[in-house]
């Protein structure tokens, strides 16, 4: 069985991304944008690759799902906030389109992941086991 390495799993590098993508973006804003919208913005966004890190560390491939399926909703919050900062002007449309379409393509990618946990097949069985 292949064993993959965290920082090699495509939905976790793109989550990762996000993070810093919106970390950088919100940096820009006045103090007050930045304290309402701007943190819980940036906590949903870092929060999609910490629960896709924190669920491969589990044991269990059910735990693994579960914080996957937190990863999903923490990505689910993330659009809301980025729908609520393009709807309150500090995001231009320019800067709204390109990180909206890299949050529906992650959340494609998080649903194919969670469905492929378990799925690996088990290697067969030799007369050394």
């Amino acid at each position: 069985m292949k064993y993959t390495p965290l920082d090699e799993i495509e939905v976790y590098l793109s989550a990762m991304e996000i993070g810093e993508e919106v970390w950088k973006l919100v940096l820009g804003w006045d103090f007050f944008q930045r304290d309402s919208i701007g943190k819980q913005f940036c906590r949903s966004a870092d929060s999609i690759a910490a629960n896709i890190s924190e669920g491969y560390g589990r044991f269990h491939y059910a735990e693994n799902r579960n914080f996957c399926f937190y990863a999903r909703g923490s990505l689910l919050e993330t659009k809301t906030w980025l729908n609520k900062a393009y709807k309150r002007n500090p995001i231009s449309e320019e800067k709204y389109t390109p990180l909206m379409e890299k949050l529906s393509i992650c959340h494609l990618k998080l649903n194919k992941y969670i469905k492929s946990i378990g799925k690996t097949p088990t290697p067969p069985m030799t007369n050394d086991q």
